[in-house]
Parts: structure tokens; sequence; C-alpha cells
């Protein structure tokens, strides 16, 4: 039985194929061109040459006649005399360029040809790294669920909260990981018409969070206006909330709280997170939104500089954008600017 995900595997590799050999055609046809161009070109060039410098049969010198005893029916004016020693220099400055030119076409479509492997590879580099870095946060979640369930079991207490906690986690990451792979297809865009509201998936980032915040000794806070809907689904709001959350917990110190607060105005929707932490250097404020860019060690997790990154990559592709909004030795505030939903999700 052929299920929804092997027929949107095969159809992606079929526009995969299709897309490859549309190239090839491509630049197939350049390069005949433009080959076909540089020797007319030089054929022409060199016809011109010879026209330029033969003289017809019976000519010596430049003057009729002198081609028989007597100068006399020595010469058949229907026919030319090439001079070898003029056309031969020709010939040869003709076949260097000709020679240089059509290396210069084969480099160029060589680079044309590898380019799509180019971008191949580097958008399958970034699905590792973005999977990697998307499924840490809720496997490091699960793994404290886990500790505070051993512990729980070794003093005969209830489990079941921590249980459904777990479920929740797993719930998470199938999401997540849902959403990467729907993303890494081919000419995927953004889902459209895609809307939710924000205070569940606020809420969801938050529960995911927790027990790495616990662990850390900072406490979660979330301020969020109601019916606010924005245009992007409910799993990718949620990476983006835990993605900034975790990103402000690794910074925060122990003791402080970190603040969500959701609003809206001019429609977009404005999600800030603020942290009490040491703040962002003005030389580091444009690149810890750089791929695998990090700042400074807090001595907590190590953090391998694509949560920010992916944040922007995510609320540019939906129509939004990230940035920090104020920094200082007090702390750091983020704001992210996403589209307003044409009419509330259900």
């Amino acid at each position: 039985m052929t299920t929804p995900a092997r027929r949107d595997a095969g159809a992606t590799a079929s526009a995969d194929r299709d897309r490859v050999r549309r190239s090839a055609r491509q630049i197939g046809l350049w390069t005949g061109v433009a080959s076909a161009v540089v020797i007319a070109a030089g054929v022409g060039i060199l016809v011109a040459v010879i026209l330029a410098t033969s003289r017809p049969q019976g000519d010596v010198g430049g003057r009729p006649g002198g081609g028989g005893p007597g100068g006399v029916g020595g010469g058949n004016p229907d026919h030319i005399v090439v001079d070898v020693d003029r056309v031969l220099p020709w010939v040869v400055v003709l076949g260097i360029v000709g020679v240089a030119l059509l290396g210069l076409i084969a480099w160029f479509t060589a680079r044309r040809a590898v380019a799509p492997l180019e971008v191949a590879l580097q958008a399958q580099r970034d699905f590792v790294a973005d999977a990697s870095h998307e499924l840490r946060t809720p496997l490091t979640a699960l793994s404290s669920r886990v500790q505070i369930l051993q512990r729980r079991l070794a003093r005969g207490d209830d489990i079941g909260d921590a249980l459904e906690r777990l479920r929740s986690d797993t719930v998470a990451m199938d999401d997540i990981l849902t959403e990467l792979l729907l993303a890494a297809q081919a000419d995927q865009g953004p889902s459209a018409g895609a809307a939710s509201e924000t205070a569940a998936p606020v809420q969801a980032a938050i529960d995911l969070v927790r027990p790495i915040a616990e662990g850390a000794g900072v406490l979660l806070r979330s301020e969020t206006a109601p019916g606010i809907a924005v245009a992007v689904p409910a799993v990718t709001l949620t990476r983006l909330c835990t993605a900034l959350l975790d990103n402000a917990v690794q910074h925060a110190p122990r003791g402080t709280a970190v603040t969500i607060t959701v609003t809206a105005a001019g429609g977009t929707a404005a999600l800030r997170v603020a942290d009490h932490g040491p703040g962002v250097p003005p030389q580091e404020r444009e690149r810890i939104f750089t791929r695998f860019a990090r700042g400074a060690e807090t001595g907590r997790r190590r953090g391998f500089g694509l949560g920010l990154a992916l944040v922007r990559d995510v609320a540019t592709r939906y129509g939004g954008s990230v940035a920090i909004e104020s920094t200082s030795e007090a702390g750091t505030t983020f704001l992210l600017r996403l589209p307003l939903a044409l009419s509330p999700a259900a």
C-alpha cells in the first residue's frame, strides 16, 4: 500500500529528475550555441583575412600579366593566390583565441552544471543541522522528565502527570519532525491560509522548555493578549517560541525570570522574549542571527549557533522578522514580528 508520505517522496524525486533534465538541456543548448558562435566568428575572420590578402592568379607584385613566357597567357583571373606567410599568423592567433574562448565556455557551463548539486548539498547540510537543533530541546526536556519520573518512582509518588507530559513532549517532537520534512521538500513554501491563535503555541513552548528552565533555576512567565491569531501554523509558532525561550534561558542568571509577551498592532503580532542576562555586545547583534554563530558561553548546555538563525529563516519565510529590540547589562529583549491572520484560527 502506498502511503501519502511515499507518494510525496515519489513526486519530489520525479520533480528533481525533471529539473535536472531541464537544466541539462538548457546547458547543452547554451554550450552548443556559444561554441557555434565562436567557431563561426573565427571562420568569418579567417575568410575575411584570406580575401584581403589574396590576389588573382595572373598578378605579379600586384600587376597583371607575367604568369607565362613574356607575360602572355600566364594567368587565370578566375583563380586567386593566397600568401601563406601572411595568412598563417592569423590562423595561429585565431586558433589560440578560439581554444581560449571554448575553454571559458566550458568553465562557465561546468559551473552552471554543478550549481544545482551545490544547492542540493547545502540544503542537505542545512536540514541535518536544523533537525538536530530542533530536536535537541525536546530531547533535553524528555531527559529531564525521565529524571523527575525516576525520582517520583523512587519515592513512591504519583507519576500520572509526569507520564502525560512525556507523551506531550513526544507528540511535540513528532510535529516538529513532520514540519521539518515538509519544509525540506522541493519548492515547499509557506502553508497557504495557515493561521493559529498564539496562546496555545506559546504555552506549548513554555511547557517544552520548562524542565530546562527549572534545571537552570530560571522562571518562565507569559503575558499573552487573548484572541491574537497569526498567519503561521501552530507547530511553526511553537518552534519559534521554543527557540527564543531556550536561547533566553541559556543566558539568564539563576534566580531570574524569562518573560514572553504577545501583543498586536498595525497588522502584525509582536512577540517579545525578555531575559535578565548580560546583554549582547554591539559587534554580535547581527552576527548571532547567522548560522553557527555563538556568543559567549554561559557554562550551561553548549549551543551551536542555530536557534536564532532558524528563527530568522522561518520568520522571513512567513513574511515576518526578528531582531534585538533592546539589550544592556540588565538584560535583552528579542522582538519577533509575524503577520496577523485574516481571520481568527478555529
